[in-house]
């Protein structure tokens, strides 16, 4: 509620419960679910059963980031409900909740033992799972991996400030609206995002990194 009112330019449906959200699926034109962030762990673990239940009226892609991660991570027959179509998006912190045996080569230093976890956890999860970070590694449960490298001249530390990941998680839900397919705007997703981030430069906050995407569109000429 504190966020809706100041936002003007965004039709908003409240969504107070699970029976809410079965109201949602009602509507067509509701093509992703972007689930956690501010949600609170416990309305997220409410809120996540209906949204992956194999039994709603259209199984609809949903990225889960934040608090959901965290309801996964506490309840193993949610996570059996992930599907072919989610995305999760966790910081170290949030792997080592949802994959503890997995937990030390998500956090090595090495990249080929990085990039074996994330895969690992992909398998198991059945969806493309992103680990986050400076080298952000990306992988679906069919095998595909991918690594996006922000160092060096593709560089963006000021992406490590509160909020980040929220907008991230946002870019690639938006992406899967357009219908990209989940490993497909989770790579689009995370190089556009360090690419904003290098946009502003130093000092950057969360709301500064959708504001500077349509420059970084242009300046690809799209």
């Amino acid at each position: 509620m504190e966020v809706s009112t100041q936002i003007t330019a965004l039709m908003m449906t409240r969504v107070c419960d699970a029976a809410a959200l079965d109201a949602v699926f009602r509507d067509a034109r509701i093509s992703v679910l972007c689930l956690g962030p501010g949600m609170g762990v416990d309305r997220a673990i409410k809120l996540l059963k209906p949204a992956l239940c194999e039994d709603a009226p259209v199984r609809r892609p949903a990225l889960l980031d934040a608090d959901a991660l965290t309801a996964l991570a506490s309840d193993a027959a949610l996570f059996d409900m992930l599907h072919v179509n989610c995305v999760l998006t966790p910081h170290a912190g949030e792997f080592a909740r949802l994959f503890p045996d997995l937990s030390a080569g998500a956090e090595s230093g090495e990249a080929n033992a990085r990039v074996e976890s994330v895969c690992h956890a992909a398998r198991r999860a059945g969806c493309t799972v992103l680990l986050k970070g400076a080298d952000t590694i990306i992988a679906a449960s069919d095998g595909s991996c991918a690594r996006h490298a922000a160092r060096g001249d593709h560089a963006a530390p000021w992406l490590a400030t509160a909020g980040a990941g929220d907008v991230l998680a946002g870019f690639i839900a938006g992406l899967m609206a357009r219908g990209f397919a989940p490993m497909e705007a989770a790579q689009t997703g995370v190089w556009l995002h360090a690419a904003c981030g290098r946009h502003i430069g130093p000092g950057l906050i969360a709301e500064d990194l959708p504001e500077a995407l349509p420059s970084v569109l242009t300046a690809l000429g799209l």
